[in-house]
């Protein structure tokens, strides 16, 4: 700010207009049998904040203060010897240009990063439901958005303390200073009434405008890279909320969906694992408040980026047990080798790199045991790769699962042929380096060991007592 212009200047006789306007106002209070005493600032740092709110404003277009209403009444509140009244006026003023800012950029997009709940998106949509967003909030978001920096932040969070513990919102004994109050309106005016939209801002609201608007080409899908590479965390997880809140919105259409689908894989990756599984979440409140197509949405959102495996257990179990129905039925019936892959694929999906939910394991051992022996014609070459990701992925337990089951005589018959028994030996190299505790370490090496027939290890006396020690940790 400019230096400060004392009280008492040679241009005006602002102090006298403002004492006789006072004293006639107190005389009416005192006649009225009103408190007098200390109910307004002294006028010497009254005519301060008034001699400098030219300066204070100086980054103020002509346009802005036109219509900056509250500003008017935070001067009369200061002539007035109302500092606390003052300061909620420059508050009010503050708030009411953070959502002018947020309904020009896009109201249903703060919205969707405003509601903690599906519950509580239903209750925004007007504009005039961003009266229900806390000030606090309405902070935290548009700093979110960037429509705050992240020191503008913790500026307005100092002037949103004392506006609550010094100001006429409440109740207080507390004395605004005069170089304070005008600290307090530079902030508000910086920090955020004539704040420019950041680079990231404008990008960003270019590319939810061609989302909502235009149809997005895979080359163009492709182009907003670089867009998220150049993300905040914070900034990443903002802009993958909103994505899914304008996917999951029964008002969207099939272009936008299709145009956030395209957009979906380039972010991605970029999101952290907390994010991802809140989207699991979110598909969870929807079921269970009965709200089936936005559910539908969420699945198919998570869908769109093979991230089924955030959905939460009880749900993956499920699913995994169809998938894992669909896999055997698919492995002995006709075919096999061609209608494995895609199923195998949608299985990949689900189970992810996240540990097996309780209640699957042992028969998603033997599924993907059973598929990666193949038959005797051999094994789904495309789907092959899939079956090796997903041993890969196992955990120490569920890779026992497979040791435990594969050991067993279930598989006795078709171990018999040569192209499964060479299986065999590739699937314990694949999961050799998972097994952990002394009771799996000795089975597989037993069975590394074995020299007789694979179709008969079964009926060793020793593998059954190593599999029986393996059982009782299972």
């Amino acid at each position: 700010m400019s230096e400060l212009v004392p009280a008492v200047t040679p241009s005006g006789d602002i102090t006298t207009t403002i004492t006789t306007f006072e004293n006639a106002l107190l005389e009416k209070a005192a006649a009225m049998g009103l408190p007098v005493d200390s109910v307004l600032v002294d006028v010497g740092p009254r005519v301060v904040v008034l001699n400098n709110m030219d300066a204070a404003m100086a980054g103020l277009p002509p346009a802005k203060r036109a219509t900056s209403l509250y500003l008017s009444k935070f001067m009369f509140a200061v002539s007035a010897g109302l500092f606390d009244a003052a300061l909620n006026y420059l508050w009010d003023e503050t708030i009411n240009e953070l959502r002018k800012r947020i309904v020009d950029y896009d109201l249903n997009y703060f919205f969707d990063l405003a509601a903690t709940s599906p519950e509580k998106r239903k209750e925004l949509n007007t504009p005039d439901d961003l009266a229900k967003i806390t000030d606090d909030e309405l902070i935290r978001l548009a700093a979110r958005m960037e429509f705050i920096s992240p020191v503008g932040q913790h500026q307005l969070d100092l002037v949103r303390f004392m506006r609550n513990h010094a100001s006429a919102a409440h109740p207080n004994q507390h004395e605004l200073q005069p170089l304070a109050l005008l600290g307090y309106m530079e902030t508000c005016i910086k920090e955020v009434i004539t704040l420019p939209q950041s680079p990231t801002m404008v990008q960003t609201s270019r590319l939810l405008a061609n989302v909502r608007t235009q149809t997005v080409s895979p080359e163009q899908a492709a182009g907003f890279a670089p867009l998220f590479d150049g993300l905040r965390p914070g900034q990443t997880e903002t802009l993958a909320n909103g994505l899914f809140g304008i996917y999951v919105s029964p008002d969207s259409t099939a272009l936008i969906r299709d145009n956030v689908r395209l957009l979906l894989p380039h972010l991605w990756s970029k999101l952290a694992e907390d994010t991802k599984f809140s989207f699991g979440v979110r598909f969870a409140r929807f079921q269970a408040n009965l709200d089936t197509v936005q559910a539908d949405l969420a699945r198919e959102f998570l869908e769109a980026v093979g991230a089924t495996s955030y959905l939460p257990p009880d749900v993956r179990a499920g699913d995994i047990d169809l998938l894992i129905d669909r896999l055997h039925s698919a492995h002995n019936g006709w075919d096999n080798f061609y209608n494995e892959p895609p199923i195998a694929r949608e299985l990949r999906n689900y189970v992810g790199k996240l540990p097996l939910p309780e209640g699957v394991r042992e028969k998603y051992a033997y599924a993907l045991i059973e598929s990666y022996l193949g038959r005797r014609a051999g094994v789904s070459v495309q789907a092959l790769p899939v079956y090796e990701e997903l041993l890969q992925n196992m955990t120490p337990a569920e890779a026992n699962w497979v040791l435990y089951s594969v050991t067993g005589p279930e598989f006795a018959a078709i171990l018999s042929y040569p192209g499964p028994k060479e299986q065999l030996g590739k699937l314990l190299t694949i999961i050799g380096n998972k097994f952990v505790s002394s009771q799996a370490k000795a089975l597989a090496q037993y069975v590394s060991g074995f020299t007789g027939p694979a179709s008969s290890m079964y009926l060793d006396t020793r593998m059954q007592e190593l599999r029986a020690a393996l059982e009782g940790g299972l």
